[in-house]
């Protein structure tokens, strides 16, 4: 009992960590991005992009719904990590970094009114993301790859 309760803490503590790095990156750059963009690193630069959609700027302008979409999804998640006891590691990693991820996009949503994207790809043409998006793709990348493993 002990260690499923250990296990659950963690994988919530994962999330709150991707949170809480995500936050801490919008808040740098949105506190000092006339500093900082445009900023040539290595492979990408750094931005700074109001996103007032979803992925690839999609549902651009329904604040309410986005909103709702992070709230639910947060829940949904919340509860699957910390309630179901049949899911294995694969499907908790990616449960954990898709609501790291879903609850950092949603704060910016419901707080800002958009969401803060600011790294911004030199190698290829790609829409701006940030440390959530990043989040959240890898989260869904383990979860198709923990579905197609688990029906062989």
């Amino acid at each position: 009992m002990i260690n499923k309760i250990h296990t659950k803490l963690y994988f919530l503590s994962l999330s709150i960590f991707i949170f809480l790095i995500d936050q801490i990156t919008k808040y740098l750059i949105f506190h000092n991005y006339k500093n900082v963009i445009n900023k040539d690193l290595i492979l990408f630069k750094i931005d700074f992009v109001k996103n007032y959609g979803a992925a690839f700027n999609i549902f651009s302008g329904n604040r309410i719904f986005l909103s709702c979409i992070s709230i639910i999804f947060s829940i949904l998640l919340s509860y699957l990590i910390l309630r179901r006891n049949s899911l294995n590691k694969i499907d908790l990693y990616s449960y954990s970094l898709i609501l790291g991820g879903t609850f950092g996009n949603g704060i910016d949503r419901i707080i800002r009114g958009f969401v803060i994207d600011f790294i911004n790809l030199n190698i290829i043409d790609f829409p701006v993301f940030n440390v959530a998006d990043i989040s959240i793709n890898i989260g869904f990348i383990a979860l198709i790859y923990s579905i197609f493993k688990n029906k062989r």
